[in-house]
């Protein structure tokens, strides 16, 4: 064997050769950018073919080249050699190095770790994604809703009105218009096909910090027209102390008339008005499902198309309008009727203003759509405070609202007469937004 390696010197002519100068194989030269790894004590032992995912090797574990030379170097010695193969560790973790962070690929090769998911940002984004939808979502509902109110009352032209107190009041008017509804419709209603429209419910709601009122006003109620303005023709009709039925009020000349008169015989000032027609009232229940009712007593009415049985039931569109129609099958009446009315309209809000119906667009969208086509209301009457409206009718049944027919003192033939000293103690205490001790009929 040649002993050349042990030959060498520190001249870089001898350590390296000079080509054909030299019978011996030339070494290769150190590339600088490859640091050199201290060479190990050999121990012999049997070959091993090296792991797929290690780096290759040129020599053989007995010290000879793969390349065939024939010569080999000593043990120990690393001639630093750069194949061009990248050394690397197969396991995905650390390279062997101590260098974590990277992970080897099939080749043996180093290939840059993906960062760890930021879950914490996905999160943030992800809720700000849903922040924006339903912000996007509620203000166009709110638009579109916005823009079917008919607000066709102007109470600017209620003359001579009484000074506003605490809380808000609105005028709720539940009118016997048939507009929009076909002649079946019509019959399966029950609505008969009359001309012009009159109001079969009447009702004041206060919306205050003692809990809500609702006092309904009887249709029949005796009261006395009093001075106004006419809506379309703005001309002055002085009073003469006329005495009528208060929906005789709202047939002469619509709503600004009725709120002038409610105003001037009650001295409570009415801040808001809304009226829904028969149509309107039958497709809001059907649209939510049904309202359900506990009834304590069974009753027909053949006028209205009443026939119900005692206990709990849900009553659709058609039978809810029968059953606050219904004043025939009552001792009372028209006074029974309005408690019927009362309970009716309670149940009603207090089943759609809930979050089944709020957050379900298939319920929302179809019941404000039937409520709102057929809704009329003043021309300040805001989004806003319509539903303010519903919510405090909801909360008219919860443990702070009181429910109550205006108090009655008597008669004089058909016509009911207001008990004046109990309606002017239930105004102040309304004006005051004081909790109502006062007791209707």
């Amino acid at each position: 064997m040649n002993d050349w390696p042990d030959r060498r010197t520190g001249d870089r002519s001898e350590r390296y050769g000079r080509g054909s100068a030299s019978s011996q194989p030339e070494s290769a030269r150190a590339m600088p950018h490859i640091q050199r790894r201290p060479s190990q004590p050999r121990t012999p032992q049997r070959p091993q073919v090296p792991p797929q995912s290690q780096g290759y090797d040129d020599r053989h574990q007995d010290g000879g080249y793969q390349g065939g030379y024939g010569n080999s170097p000593e043990p120990g010695y690393d001639s630093g050699y750069n194949t061009g193969q990248v050394y690397g560790s197969g396991s995905g973790g650390s390279d062997g190095r101590g260098g974590g962070g990277r992970r080897g690929g099939g080749d043996g090769g180093y290939v840059q770790g993906r960062p760890a998911p930021d879950w914490r940002r996905r999160i943030k984004l992800g809720a700000l994604t849903l922040v924006v939808v339903v912000l996007a979502v509620s203000i166009s509902t709110y638009f579109w809703a916005d823009s079917k109110l008919k607000r066709e009352v102007d109470l600017a032209k209620v003359i001579e009105r009484p000074e506003s107190g605490d809380g808000t009041n609105y005028l709720i008017v539940g009118s016997d218009s048939r507009e929009g509804m076909s002649a079946e419709e019509k019959k399966r209603l029950r609505t008969g096909s009359a001309e012009g429209k009159r109001t079969d419910s009447m009702m004041i709601l206060h919306d205050g910090s003692n809990g809500p009122t609702l006092i309904s006003l009887p249709r029949d109620s005796n009261v006395e027209i009093p001075t106004f303005v006419g809506s379309e023709s703005g001309k002055k009709f002085q009073g003469t102390g006329r005495q009528v039925k208060l929906n005789a009020a709202y047939a002469e000349d619509g709503p600004e008339l009725l709120v002038r008169t409610v105003e001037f015989n009650t001295g409570l000032h009415i801040d808001h008005y809304v009226e829904i027609g028969f149509g309107g009232f039958a497709k809001i229940v059907d649209a939510i499902g049904g309202v359900e009712l506990d009834i304590p007593k069974a009753f027909k009415d053949k006028k209205s198309g009443a026939d119900f049985q005692a206990g709990k039931q849900t009553l659709n569109g058609e039978q809810s309008l029968a059953f606050v129609r219904t004043r025939y099958a009552f001792a009372g009446s028209d006074l029974d009727r309005t408690k019927n009315q009362q309970k009716f309209l309670a149940a009603l809000a207090s089943q759609t203003a809930t979050p089944s119906t709020i957050i379900n667009p298939f319920k929302l969208y179809p019941t404000m759509g039937a409520g709102l086509d057929t809704l009329i209301v003043d021309k300040d009457m805001s989004l806003w405070a319509l539903g303010n409206m519903f919510f405090a009718m909801k909360g008219v049944t919860g443990g702070d609202g009181t429910s109550m027919n205006m108090p009655i003192s008597g008669s004089t033939g058909g016509n009911l007469v207001w008990d004046k000293a109990k309606v002017k103690q239930l105004v102040e205490q309304l004006n005051n937004d004081e909790k109502v001790t006062v007791k209707g009929n």
